[in-house]
């Protein structure tokens, strides 16, 4: 004859259990919490939350705003330039320089040929694969250089179009900050929003790590005011920022800018200004007895 040793079916703090020799045991495990509310926001801007396996609920980013060091915004990943990162100066139909700039960094334009690379004193290369500069510590490429180079140059121009393309589709963790005008403020890694021109009137720091991201999406124009500054403090590197301007650059006398400008347009650097980082523009790049170090 089959038997089973099984007793009885018993319902035990709402859970269908089958118990064995009795009552339920009160040591069952919990429901790990409300894993689908998210929690409260942080108070304090960081909004720390605990597993939800434990049985406390998960907390949200905090809402403390992102402009004074401390605030919290959604991580952002940096944006791939894949090739277009081989250039501290790249554009598709012209770079010129007052000189005497310094450039330290590959220069590139393409589809428009050496012709609209003006100012530089070129020398070409005997390879003509190449030409260098007494401004440029590197490398310049035109799109009517010797084989690689125009293959080269097209795929750096197309991936310098969807670096573009990405940085201008990542989710705004802040949007229209100081309606447009950030001039003094320190503003924490994250993605920030402007459906306006940007302006940049006097210094503004970037606070955060050597592997924190800052994205700027800007729908017209950016403007760096005359010996503005945009700094970068506590380990925070200037390859991870990154400035994504659908209408011009223009950046003032003697003012300093970090980061990696994606121009939907064309880039300005007036007299004396100066950038770490890369000027990345789909139609024309100027600067006059500019400083410019690629990261």
């Amino acid at each position: 004859m089959i038997m089973t040793s099984f007793r009885a079916l018993q319902v035990c703090s709402g859970l269908l259990l089958v118990s064995l020799g009795g009552a339920c045991s009160s040591s069952s495990a919990g429901n790990g919490g409300n894993s689908g509310d998210g929690g409260n926001p942080g108070d304090d801007g960081t909004g720390i939350g605990v597993d939800a396996a434990a049985g406390v609920d998960g907390g949200n980013p905090g809402t403390n705003p992102p402009d004074a060091a401390g605030g919290a915004l959604p991580a952002a990943n940096a944006v791939a330039l894949g090739t277009a990162g081989t250039y501290a100066i790249l554009a598709m139909s012209g770079i010129s320089t007052v000189p005497t700039s310094a450039v330290t960094g590959n220069l590139g334009v393409s589809p428009a040929a050496a012709s609209f690379i003006t100012g530089f004193s070129l020398t070409a290369d005997g390879t003509d694969v190449f030409s260098t500069s007494p401004q440029v510590t590197g490398k310049v490429y035109a799109a009517d250089y010797a084989v690689p180079t125009p293959v080269t140059l097209t795929t750096a121009i197309a991936d310098m179009q969807t670096a573009f393309v990405d940085a201008a589709g990542r989710a705004p963790g802040v949007t229209e900050l100081g309606a447009g005008n950030i001039g003094g403020k320190t503003l924490t890694p994250g993605v920030y929003q402007w459906t306006t021109g940007l302006l940049v009137p006097t210094n503004v720091t970037l606070s955060g790590s050597a592997t924190d991201v800052w994205i700027f999406q800007i729908a017209q124009n950016l403007t760096v005011s005359s010996a503005a500054n945009v700094v970068l403090s506590g380990g925070a590197v200037n390859a991870n920022v990154f400035w994504e301007v659908a209408g011009t650059v223009d950046i003032g006398t003697t003012a300093h800018l970090e980061g990696v400008v994606l121009s939907k347009t064309g880039i300005t650097l007036a007299t004396g200004a100066s950038i770490n980082g890369r000027l990345l523009a789909q139609t024309a790049v100027s600067i006059d007895s500019s400083t410019i170090v690629s990261p």
